[in-house]
């Protein structure tokens, strides 16, 4: 009857554990941070500090916080998505202008983006399928009316962008997950028969079309580019100037389940991550929703990318949205896979909104269950370009070409906060302010050291305690900044 018990036990201690396992939260081990020190890196608008390390603290005895006192409260043993990487679109335009900097200062842009210890450690890319409105002109990867892709040939890419991968490459340290995201399919294979202003993929060339991805994935990686994932179409509602298609969710769905699915799979290329929409949170339920209900289309996708541009419809930030597709569909992944400040202004390259409005977002997508974060273009000039129709923006980085030099904007550290310290394969864990003028996430890395982000929007220095499980450490948030503070 002993050993009964026993077995008994032991069955039950084991549904408990898989229970836990497969919950939002997943329990760790207790986090002990009673001989632990937190470094504190900060950047701040009213300072010269840019990732700075300007203090180290040490936690004492706290058990209990008062209400009057404001906290940020982490708990390590409840973890949640794990992180995939954080980076920037590699396009035509960033290339482009990437060699017609000095050598010494391209040498400068790798080393700021993608060393780990020098710089801010990119780890995640993404790049363009064919022309983009940042090419400087549209192309097309195959001649007119050839359906077979006989023609097709990627030389347009071998000028400037595929090399400009290939030093990404080297300079993240051999490895980068890059994903491949098309804007349009040639003009002749379309509705309006033209790359821009929108139009439809003409149903006769379905088939066409999810060989397209194909090709493009086999060439890039037979020239030494490995590519992780791609989406399906960039921003799939959208009729813009440029290079653009539209697909209804219907249209997106029955495409992957009929066409680009079993191609990639016929051709061997089934590891490689779908992502469908690729366009803002305003819409993402609706289509994600009508996509990954349908089992035969679903076990084809990877995850959801979305882009943070409704704020220009008027629809706002829409975090609850990332979040109910999070929440509803826990088997899926999200990614953010585009944004940034539109409109460029040279005067505007010391605004100090351009790197709030990243940190906002990346805290609220990120505690939301995204995985991956990715920017737009990496680099761009004085101008906010080359675009080949006007639409000039801010990139965290600018190159002055008639100076040969490089403009940080302060968008850079604060993506670097993230970057830099929390590593692909970090968990998730638990970060909670007892006041919303705090903003706040953090991740535990694979080798054990925490990485709590804390961002202040407001003009006020607020003082706090970083409280782990009974004891805690004092430190202040300046007005306008960002801190990430390592526990090790």
């Amino acid at each position: 009857m002993k050993i009964k018990s026993i077995i008994k036990h032991c069955i039950f201690a084991l549904i408990f554990l898989l229970t836990a396992k497969f919950a939002g939260a997943q329990n760790a081990l207790p986090f002990n941070v009673a001989h632990k020190e937190v470094k504190v890196f900060l950047t701040a608008k009213d300072n010269n500090d840019r990732l700075t390390q300007t203090e180290t603290l040490h936690f004492t005895d706290k058990p209990q916080p008062a209400e009057t006192e404001v906290s940020v409260f982490v708990d390590p043993s409840k973890t949640f998505q794990t992180m995939l990487g954080i980076g920037a679109a590699l396009t035509d335009a960033s290339a482009e202008i990437f060699y017609k900097l000095p050598k010494e200062k391209q040498k400068e842009f790798m080393t700021a983006y993608f060393d780990k210890d020098k710089g801010i450690g990119y780890t995640l890319a993404r790049t363009n399928i064919q022309s983009c409105d940042f090419s400087s002109s549209s192309y097309s990867y195959v001649k007119d009316n050839d359906a077979s892709l006989k023609t097709f040939d990627v030389s347009h890419d071998k000028q400037y962008r595929i090399p400009f991968i290939k030093e990404a490459m080297a300079a993240a340290g051999g490895k980068l997950t890059l994903f491949v995201s098309p804007w349009s399919p040639p003009a002749w294979m379309k509705t309006n028969n033209d790359v821009l202003h929108g139009g439809k993929l003409k149903p006769e060339f379905d088939q066409s079309w999810a060989n397209f991805y194909v090709k493009f994935i086999n060439t890039y990686e037979k020239l030494g580019i490995p590519v992780w994932g791609l989406s399906v179409q960039n921003e799939p509602m959208a009729t813009q100037t440029w290079e653009s298609c539209l697909y209804t969710a219907e249209d997106e769905r029955d495409f992957v389940k009929n066409f680009l699915g079993p191609t990639l799979f016929k051709a061997g290329l089934s590891n490689k991550k779908l992502i469908v929409w690729d366009h803002n949170r305003d819409l993402m339920y609706q289509r994600a929703s009508t996509i990954l209900e349908d089992p035969e289309a679903a076990k084809y996708v990877w995850g959801v990318g979305f882009h943070w541009y409704e704020t220009w419809t008027g629809a706002g930030m829409n975090f609850e949205n990332t979040r109910l597709v999070s929440e509803s569909f826990p088997n899926k992944k999200l990614i953010f896979t585009e944004g940034c400040v539109e409109k460029f202004d040279l005067s505007r390259v010391n605004d100090w909104s351009l790197g709030e409005r990243y940190g906002q977002s990346m805290i609220n997508d990120f505690n939301a269950g995204t995985v991956g974060w990715t920017d737009w273009n990496i680099l761009l000039d004085e101008h906010g370009g080359p675009n080949h129709v006007g639409n000039f923006c801010f990139a965290p980085v600018h190159a002055d070409i008639k100076n040969g030099t490089l403009i940080y904007t302060n968008s850079y550290y604060y993506m670097g906060h993230f970057s830099k310290f929390i590593h692909p394969g970090a968990k998730r864990i638990v970060s909670a302010a007892s006041r919303d003028k705090l903003l706040t996430t953090a991740y535990i890395n694979q080798d054990g050291k925490v990485a709590v982000v804390v961002m202040n929007k407001t003009d006020e220095n607020i003082e706090y305690y970083l409280w782990v499980k009974g004891k805690a450490a004092k430190t202040t948030s300046p007005a306008h900044s960002i801190a990430t503070l390592v526990i090790e």
